[in-house]
């Protein structure tokens, strides 16, 4: 998976401006050594030097990097209508770069590709199918799909879940998905600074795009929505409740989906999308509903974050937060983690970059992850 410079092409932009080495190293603020092996291929910029050289040139990312058909295939979960830049999606590729060195430690006994959907279709009915077999896979009723079916049924996939605190409005995903080709591993991070109701759905949402490693962009994302509503709250609910709410007052249509909401975890808006899904699908009026939005808004409030729930506190010690994920998730990061950096003698630095957080909490995990002191952490 290793990334090339696309160097002809930087090269022939240089000479257009008259740059030398040493003027795009003074531009790049770093050294001309690095420069010259960035273009001898030697080494491979970080994401903000790759970026802040292709503004010096005028290029976009996909212009100066060279495609390699094995490089990570990401996919965000964005927050509200946060737009996607270069810069995240060279972070990103950045970071599944890197996670392929911990590969070797996943305690899988085989690496292969989980089960996926043939030909997806962001179609009502293939959806409720797909979403519905899951369903059948995770739990053995038709009852509530509770965190612990999700978190397995991830572990089923050698879907590796990588929790993460960005913050609750700081960042620009909730989650994001990474498929490495070369090793056919998944790996999803899932921002514990996150709405409980919210979290099941974007568990969901990432469910979709393990089932569906092919899918990008766009249609990657409406497919992933579209299956995590299908999977928490399917068509057998929609049609009974549609029945219920239909021609019913907006007041008893509010209520109703509230206390749905609170029985199955998920958030009402979810439950409202859905029922009007279902109503498109056969071909009957939508469901008007005015004060959702203010209605679910103060619902979340009555919910603690899920990283309250898991860890019981917002800023958890180092210790806490490795050792309590790691059990309640069932996931095998901080294990793979701590034996790359033991091997390859890498710093805090790696950490930082690969968790995508600040560099105060990476030292933290460090000095934990080596040796299992909280120490140092200035």
């Amino acid at each position: 998976m290793e990334r090339k410079l696309n160097i002809q092409l930087i090269e022939d932009k240089m000479n257009q401006q008259g740059l030398s080495q040493s003027g795009l190293a003074d531009k790049l603020e770093v050294s001309r050594e690095i420069v010259s092996q960035w273009l001898r291929n030697a080494k491979f910029p970080r994401p903000d030097k790759l970026l802040k050289l292709a503004e010096i040139l005028n290029l976009q990312y996909n212009e100066i990097v060279l495609k390699n058909l094995s490089e990570p295939v990401i996919a965000f979960r964005k927050k509200g209508n946060s737009k996607t830049t270069e810069e995240h999606i060279a972070r990103a590729k950045d970071m599944g770069i890197m996670l392929a060195n911990l590969v070797p430690c996943l305690p899988y006994e085989s690496l292969s590709k989980p089960s996926t959907l043939i030909e997806p279709k962001n179609e009502y009915q293939y959806i409720q199918k797909a979403a519905g077999e899951v369903r059948k896979a995770i739990t053995l009723n038709d009852g509530v799909i509770k965190f612990t079916d999700l978190i397995s049924f991830f572990g089923d996939l050698h879907a590796v879940i990588i929790p993460v605190l960005w913050g609750k409005r700081d960042s620009h995903e909730n989650s994001l998905h990474i498929y490495l080709p070369d090793s056919m591993t998944t790996w999803v991070y899932l921002n514990l600074d996150s709405n409980v109701m919210d979290f099941k759905f974007w568990m969901a949402h990432e469910l979709g795009h393990v089932k569906t490693p092919d899918l990008k962009g766009d249609d990657a994302e409406e497919f992933a929505d579209h299956f995590a509503g299908a999977l928490l709250y399917p068509e057998k609910y929609a049609s009974e409740d549609y029945k219920r709410l239909s021609g019913i007052n907006d007041n008893f249509k509010l209520g109703f989906i509230i206390k749905r909401a609170e029985a199955l975890l998920i958030s009402p808006v979810t439950i409202f999308q859905e029922l009007n899904r279902y109503a498109r699908y056969i071909k009957s009026p939508e469901l008007e509903l005015s004060g959702l939005y203010p209605a679910a808004a103060k619902l979340n409030k009555n919910y603690n974050l899920m990283s309250e729930v898991v860890l019981g506190t917002k800023k958890p010690l180092p210790e806490h937060y490795v050792n309590g994920t790691s059990q309640i998730f069932n996931t095998p990061f901080f294990g793979c983690l701590k034996k790359y950096l033991i091997e390859s003698k890498k710093d805090h630095s790696y950490i930082q970059r690969i968790m995508n957080i600040p560099v105060t909490d990476a030292k933290g995990i460090f000095h934990f992850l080596r040796d299992g002191s909280e120490q140092n952490n200035s």
